[in-house]
This record gives C-alpha cells, structure tokens and sequence, in this order.
C-alpha cells in the first residue's frame, strides 16, 4: 500500500512549469483557431447539444486548449440526454490519468472515452429512470479530432481536397450487419415489429424492448445486448484544417453525407449550420428532432516558417539508405493518400470491454498490478480481474444481466460485479468508476 501511495503520489506531483515547458517543446505546428456554429428545430424536445471551448488539459497554460462538441439524440423522454450532457465530460476527463503530455494525452483519451461512456451510463440506469440517447462526442486539441459515438447521430469531416470522411459508425440493427451479428450471437433477438396478421413493419429492432439502436446510454429497460461502449475513432488533419459536421438523425435521415457537406460549402460555420438544418427540413420535412454543429479547424493566418534546406547528404551514406528511404516515403504517400489529408491515428470499434479497457502495456504502467472492480470496487488480483472477468459485453450490475452469461465472484462473495468494468485503473483518483 505505501509503494501504491508513493507512485500515486510521485505521478501527481509534477510540477506545473514542467508540464507547461513539454507543452511548448511538443507544441511544433502552430495552433489552428476554431470556429463552430449551430442550430436546431426542435419537435419532440429531445436532442441537446454541448460546446465548450475552454478546456484545459495543463492549467493555467494556454496552448493545451480543447474544445468539446457533442450532440445527444434523447428517445422515450429527455432524461438521459440531459444527464449525458451535464455529465459526460466530467466523466471522460476524470479517466485521463493525471501529469500527461501531449502525446500520452492523445494515446489516453481513446480509453478515457470508453470508461466515461460506461461510467454515465451506469450512473444513470441506478436513477431507475428508462429513457436513453445516442451521444456523439468530438474533441479537438488543435489538429488532433477524437470521436467517440453510440447511436446514430453522425460526424463528418469535409477537407479541402480530401473528400468526405466519416468519423463515426451508426449503431443501427437496419444497417449494421455487425451488429447484428453481435446482438443475436450473444443470445438477443432481432426483428421488426409484428402487427395482426403476423406481417412485420418498420426497421429491425432488438428485443426485448424493441430499440432500433444497439448501442446507446440508458435504456435500462430494454434488454442486456444494448450496450454504451463507444465507437471511438482518432484523426489528425493536415496544415489546410477542415470543416467537422457533427448532427443528430434528423439531418442523416433526410440528407447523406456528401449532400450536408455540399449544401453548407464556403458558408461560415454559423451559416452553414443553419443552412444544413434548413436543407434537411427542405427534403423531408420536421418529423424528427433535427440538431446540427458546424465545425470548422482554420490554419492559421501566418504560417510557421518553412524548415531549413537540410545539409548536402554525405554521398556513401546516400547510397547506402536510398533505397530504404525511398520505400519508407513510398509507404507513407501511399498511406495519407488513401485517406485524403488525413491521418488515421486510432480506429477501435469493439463493443467487449475486456479488449477496450483491458490490461496493456499502457495500463500497466499507471497501474500497481492491483486491480478494482469498477462496478463495487473490490481490490481483485491480476488473473481475477482479467481472465475471470474478460469476454463479455457491458451490463449493468443490478438492472442488466450478462448477455454473455459470463458472472464472477468478487471477494466480498458477491455474484455478478461485471468484470468487463474490472481491471481498469489502482488509483482512486484515475479510477472512472470510482463514486
């Protein structure tokens, strides 16, 4: 315990102008500004947005600004997006192990996203209340985009000359065969909705419950195969920046990608947004909420200088690396040309928690070896917390059981505490399910 204490100790303790120094020794392209706009025509009062610009990852020090932006897609009443509106961000930046830098800030912030998913769901469902939403969730640290999605709300990114990027995955059983095939392999059924006569109507939904979504947060009442582990996807974009559109089903349902981002082309953010919505009320008119935010990543005015012509290369050493370099630049051309202007940096989909906040190299070196049962917070060994625990999806501790059938025993003796929510962090501090 006192070695625990000592490391949770001597990682918090960084000094502050430390951290500030590797923040601008790290800080090698300048910074793009940020400009966003939004808008919304509302018809059942159940999708809500989020826009921060002013977060920090170092205090007090101003080139570790972020932004967030976020969009929740409420269904069966308001009361989940709400909650995962005032209650998300928190949850995520409380996973983010504390005394990071730029680069393991970005590294952490794929798991950070998953914990806080699970974590807002959690505490949702124990309010007993069953409404639920979709939450699509942006964060974007100078040229660096994370997203982090369930449900169908969509993120988009338009490049100049890149093309038309997706950053999320819609979680529709009608759609996403995936899915499907994760909801009925454990066990679930999907189908439409049956009528007199046994003729089936509508999209595919799973049942019990009958949702047509397989992943959201909330919807305690639905059954165990809907799960809150987010789709989570990482880009970095180049010096020409880009225009994200972030909107809820409304917009999707009426408009496919290419057309949002041809509708609001060369509009300001504020402008576009509006535009977008208007386009969408156009083609099919207000039969669903319909949220959009417009984001746009500008370089800057005055570019960084260029880098100095590097010194003439001594000609054996040019012989003898050419080739290699030559396949290197081939490899990486080859690469960013597939995606446009952007880098792909972390892609990860899985809806199993043992692989999303499982034991890594990562994890074992913010960790004592001790793990704790997210859900009752049991100290549990290494090969309890991993090999007992692993291989199912999410469920909820009292209000869901394994769709995996896959139960543990904790030390307390107590059944069913979910070891996909075990192993996860030793220091309270960083532990997202610590409450």
């Amino acid at each position: 315990m006192a070695s625990r204490e000592g490391r949770r100790r001597g990682h918090e303790l960084v000094p502050l102008a430390a951290l500030i120094s590797r923040e601008m020794k790290n800080e090698k392209m300048e910074r793009p500004s940020v400009r966003y706009g939004h808008s919304a025509q509302s018809r059942k009062g159940e999708d809500y947005f989020l826009v921060k610009t002013d977060c920090h990852r170092v205090p007090g020090n101003p080139s570790s600004t972020f932004s967030v932006f976020a969009i929740f897609d409420g269904h069966n009443g308001n009361a989940a997006a709400i909650y995962t509106m005032e209650h998300l961000l928190n949850h995520v930046l409380s996973a983010v192990p504390r005394g990071l830098g730029r680069e393991e800030w970005f590294q952490a912030l794929p798991r950070a996203l998953v914990a806080g998913f699970v974590k807002t769901d959690k505490e949702f469902q124990s309010r007993g209340e069953t409404s639920g939403t979709t939450a699509t969730f942006v964060i974007v640290d100078a040229w660096t985009v994370t997203v982090a999605s369930v449900g169908d709300s969509r993120c988009i990114l338009d490049t100049q000359g890149g093309g038309i990027s997706t950053l999320t995955v819609d979680h529709r059983l009608e759609d996403n065969v995936e899915e499907r095939e994760r909801v009925t392999g454990s066990g679930g059924e999907v189908g439409r909705l049956s009528i007199a006569g046994g003729a089936e109507i509508g999209p595919l939904r799973c049942w019990p419950g009958g949702l047509c979504l397989s992943r959201s947060i909330g919807d305690m009442d639905v059954g165990e195969f809907i799960v809150p582990v987010p789709y989570v996807k990482q880009v970095k974009l180049s010096k020409a920046g880009g225009r994200l559109i972030i909107a809820s089903d409304g917009i999707w349902d009426a408009l496919s990608s290419e057309m949002v981002a041809k509708s609001c082309h060369g509009l300001p953010a504020e402008l576009a947004a509006r535009q977008v919505v208007k386009e969408a009320l156009r083609s099919r008119g207000l039969k669903d909420d319909t949220t959009c935010i417009v984001v746009d990543i500008i370089p800057p005015e005055n570019p960084p200088p260029p880098s100095p012509l590097p010194k003439k290369p001594n000609k054996l050493r040019a012989f003898l690396f050419r080739s290699k370099s030559h396949d290197s630049a081939n490899k990486l051309a080859k690469k960013l040309s597939a995606v446009g202007t952007v880098e792909e940096l972390f892609e990860e989909g899985s809806a199993m928690l043992a692989e999303r906040l499982g034991n890594d190299e990562w994890v074992g070196q913010t960790t004592s070896g001790i793990f704790t049962c997210g859900v009752c917070q049991v100290d549990l060994t290494l090969s309890e917390g991993i090999s007992v625990h692993a291989g199912s999806i999410f469920s909820s501790c009292r209000n869901k059981k394994d769709a995996m059938e896959v139960y543990a025993t904790c030390n307390n003796g107590e059944q069913d505490c979910l070891g996909q929510r075990t192993g996860l962090y030793t220091d309270p501090q960083a532990d997202p399910f610590q409450l």
